[in-house]
């Protein structure tokens, strides 16, 4: 029963995790997005877009991280495991990957 309950509370700062990480590449869209071109003579445009790739990465985030956590509950309810796929684990690393590439090249090209 302990480690039901400390994998469930695990389970949850996991979940609180997946929020943080959307919020903060939220508050980097809005940065990327915004305020960069606001504050420099840039052109808008691939910084607007930049700051929309990570507003879409926030909500894969964020909206991953719940579904995720229903699956583990949904798990550990019938006592099984619930893996995080490999398929998933690719596709926030590129996604991530690919958007740091694109704010360093940005950030220094302009």
């Amino acid at each position: 029963m302990d480690a039901t309950r400390r994998t469930r509370l695990a389970n949850e700062r996991t979940y609180l995790a997946w929020l943080r990480t959307g919020l903060t590449a939220l508050a980097v869209a809005v940065g990327v997005g915004k305020i960069v071109p606001g504050v420099t003579d840039v052109k808008h445009l691939p910084f607007e877009l930049l700051g929309a790739g990570f507003a879409v990465l926030a909500v894969a985030f964020v909206g991953y991280g719940a579904l995720r956590f229903r699956r583990v509950e949904l798990a550990l309810d019938g006592g099984a495991f619930a893996p995080l796929g490999v398929g998933t684990a690719i596709a926030f690393a590129v996604g991530g990957a690919v958007l740091g590439v694109a704010t360093i090249v940005f950030v220094f090209a302009n």
